[in-house]
This record gives structure tokens, sequence and C-alpha cells, in this order.
């Protein structure tokens, strides 16, 4: 039978990680209804968690990291797909305790997969991940509840991540007055040829002393960061304001009051992109490929080939990532 290349990542006794290439087989792999060739794959903080131990990921192990693959079916027993069709693979149980994209071959169930929309090549699959399937994700969720661009401006925090700098240019295409709100004052050109109108400091910000309510400034927002950030975007959101809270880069806490949400009825989402239902997966790839395409995806995302995948872990942990990556497996 025809061995492959996977990377591993194994749980040793002193409860390190340790990961390593090895050689696989189909016969290794989880069970499934659909087997796929994997194309191209990608780098998640989640991923760089996980193959670096820095986080508790993985919830079996050993497993196939990569918590996202793109590639194309080589055998189905699922009427919904067939041999030869293009396919992509984000969230669910993959790369965390059920076999990942980091392999040549993916055997994964047919409700894990979605087909790959117009307008959307293997590469382009990727160069979202599970990090624009987030930002689609809050994007979508927030019109759905009375998001317009007439409404005023959307603050993002964490504009230079993975998601922040998807969801800026999503937003920017759609008509939005974006402001990026970033640490990075070197990275202010970039968010610019992103879409963004303004480039807010996070260090111009007095998160010291934050109150209930203060000045009236976002018709909406979407968090990277929580703690504090989270905590000030609540308190200057506009009236039926509505905010996409993805992530917790800075903390997980939450310290805030109700009146925000009683005096000014600003809403506050939980964006969950790893067990969001077909229908919302169908939809919000449809646009990703679409109308919340950024024009720069090429600019946005570097590639690399999957021999190289371990020696790019150690940015991600220490914030030096300002660029999605994207894992070529096609060799």
């Amino acid at each position: 039978m025809e061995k492959f290349k996977a990377f591993l990542l194994t749980e040793t006794p002193e409860k390190k990680i340790r990961a390593e290439f090895v050689e696989r087989t189909l016969d290794d792999l989880d069970p499934g209804d659909v087997v796929v060739r994997v194309a191209y794959s990608d780098i998640n903080y989640k991923d760089a968690l996980a193959a670096t131990g820095k986080g508790k990921i993985l919830r079996r192990s050993p497993c196939i990291g990569g918590i996202d693959f793109s590639g194309t079916v080589v055998s189905s027993g699922d009427g919904r797909f067939a041999k030869g069709d293009a396919v992509l693979g984000v969230g669910f149980d993959i790369g965390v305790s059920h076999h990942g994209g980091y392999a040549q071959y993916a055997r994964v169930p047919a409700a894990w997969l979605t087909k790959l929309p117009q307008g959307m090549s293997l590469w382009d699959a990727m160069a979202f991940g599970t990090a624009g399937y987030t930002a689609g994700i809050a994007v979508v969720r927030m019109e759905h509840e009375g998001l317009k661009p007439g409404n005023g401006p959307v603050v993002v925090s964490g504009a230079t991540g993975g998601v922040g700098s998807i969801a800026v240019s999503a937003l920017a295409r759609s008509g939005y007055h974006v402001v990026a709100l970033t640490g990075k004052e070197s990275e202010s050109d970039w968010l610019k040829k992103l879409g963004a109108k303004e480039i807010l400091l996070r260090q111009t910000l007095n998160l010291e002393k934050i109150k209930p309510l203060d000045k009236s400034t976002w018709a909406g927002a979407v968090d990277n960061l929580g703690g504090d950030v989270l905590a000030w975007m609540c308190s200057t959101m506009k009236d039926n304001g509505v905010i996409g809270s993805i992530g917790l880069a800075a903390s997980h806490n939450l310290n805030t009051t109700v009146m925000p949400f009683i005096l000014r009825g600003a809403r506050l989402l939980g964006i969950n992109s790893g067990e969001s239902s077909n229908d919302v997966r169908e939809t919000v790839w449809k646009r990703l490929g679409s109308d919340l395409k950024p024009p720069l995806l090429k600019e946005m995302c570097r590639t690399i080939p999957f021999d190289k995948l371990p020696s790019a872990f150690d940015d991600f942990i220490a914030g030096k990532v300002t660029r999605r990556i994207v894992v070529d497996l096609s060799e």
C-alpha cells in the first residue's frame, strides 16, 4: 500500500508534544466516508499551540495535526461527494481528535466537508482557512443582526492577524468604513492597503479606566483580543451596535457592565467556527468566494512547502506573524 508523508503530534509521558514527520498509509487514518488527496493546508494560531504544546489543544494522542485542508476526493462512500470533487475541510475535530490536514491524504466524515464554491481555488480555500471562515461568519451574523455600511464605522481589533486582516478587507469590500485597531504601527500602510480607512493604535487607548458608557462610536466591531479591549468596545458602541467576539489573544476575561446592552441595545455575538451548521458553512463559503473575497488575497498570504512546516510555528506564538501561511502538500 502507498505510503505518504504526515506531520504527527504525540504527547510524551512528560506532557510535552513531540512533533515529527512520519510515513503513513490509508489504513492508518481514522474512519470516515470520504478520502481526500490533500493539496493545501494552512497554519492557524490553534495549529501553532497544538504543535508546540503551548496550549492544550490535542484531545487525543497521537494525532496528525492541521485543523484545515483542501484537496480532491479520491473515494467516497457518501452520495454528496464523488471522485474528483474539489473540497475543503475546516473545524469539527480535524487535527484535534481526528487525523488532520498535515498529511498528503485525509479521511473524514462527509458532513465535515464542503464543496469548493465558485470563484475559489484550492489555494484560496486555505488562504482563508479557519481564520477567514471565522471572519466570514462574523460578518454574515453581524449583518443578520442589522449591520449595514450606512450605520457607521466598524472597528476591527488584532487587525494584522489572520482573522483581523480578512475581516478588514472583507468589510471594506462591502462598503464599510473600517477602523483597524492594532498595536503594530509599522503595519499601518499595509492595513490601509487592505481597505482600512483609519488606523487606531492600541497604545493610544486608556484601558485603565473604562467607563460603563463612553462616547457612542461604533456601529460594529470584530474583536480578536478579549479582555480590556472588548470591554472598551462594549462601552463605545452606538445604539443597536453589534460586536462579533472571535478571540482571546489578550485575555479570556471580560470585565464590563450591562449598561451598553440595556441602554444602547448593543449585541455581543459569540463566533464559533468549529461546529457551525452546514447551512451556515455553505452561505459563508459562498460569500467568501464572491462579495467578501479580499482583492489582495494573494498578497495577504505566503506559501511554504510541507517540509518547512515545523519552522513556522514559533513566530505565531511570539506574535510575529502578519500574513496568512498556506502549506503546499501537492508535491
